[in-house]
């Protein structure tokens, strides 16, 4: 395996990025269950030594792997929202853009989303340092229903929840606040839409759907205007979309 840890990027400040770099490729061929400091050492050309004054123990570097997930992730989407923002999109195409760009990452990231929406790692708890970075991916879709909210974009729910709010304080501060009736449940649909956000995203990147759906990009713009119906969004689709 070719180094991904030269000796001249060992003095500098570079070393955590590269120590990243090389546990990723890792993350292709072992997954995250053969993730350890000694076999990034081993294939950065370090010694363990040189490898635990940035990342003490395994967990510190799975946390960096995915708090940059998280970060990039976001990022991808906050950036498409915010083009279709500017070229005057409805909230739906806003929607769909954005999620269309968490698509692409996830698509050229299988290993890392893995990490991120896999299966849990044995014997590794997410700190708190991950929770801010992990809200940016619903922090872009809260924004985006919140805006057609208040542009009069979002159609009332045929359904309202039977009880007491479902959700937790947190939720609802991410999204603003509780809206007024009849929207008064936008924030548990939201939560209904990211699920199945990210259950399409995984049933792509572990080819659940490769032996029933002919076009995998089209199936998701239809699917994720399905989805949004139940939060009264209208995603363009066809001609509409590009």
């Amino acid at each position: 395996m070719d180094a991904s840890v030269s000796s001249t990027d060992r003095p500098h400040n570079g070393l955590p990025e590269a120590l990243k770099t090389t546990a990723r490729r890792l993350l292709v061929e072992t997954g995250a269950s053969g993730l350890t400091l000694d076999a990034v050492a081993r294939a950065g050309g370090l010694s363990p030594t040189e490898v635990t004054p940035v990342f003490a123990h395994r967990d510190d570097l799975l946390t960096a792997l995915l708090i940059d997930a998280y970060d990039d992730s976001a990022s991808a989407m906050e950036r498409a929202d915010r083009e279709a923002l500017e070229n005057g999109a409805t909230a739906g195409a806003r929607f769909l853009a954005a999620t269309r760009a968490l698509r692409a990452w996830s698509i050229d990231n299988p290993a890392v989303f893995t990490l991120v929406y896999g299966s849990p790692v044995p014997d590794y708890h997410a700190p708190v340092d991950t929770v801010a970075p992990a809200s940016r991916t619903p922090a872009v879709m809260a924004g985006i229903v919140r805006a057609a909210l208040e542009a009069g974009e979002l159609a009332p729910p045929r359904r309202a929840i039977p009880g007491p709010p479902l959700i937790r304080p947190e939720a609802v501060a991410l999204f603003g606040g509780v809206p007024d009736a009849p929207y008064a449940d936008v924030i548990e649909r939201g939560i209904v839409l990211w699920s199945n956000l990210i259950g399409l995203l995984v049933f792509e990147v572990f080819s659940r759907t490769h032996d029933s759906v002919a076009d995998q990009a089209a199936f998701f713009d239809y699917a994720i205007a399905v989805a949004a119906e139940s939060v009264g969004l209208v995603v363009p689709l066809g001609e509409d979309a590009a």
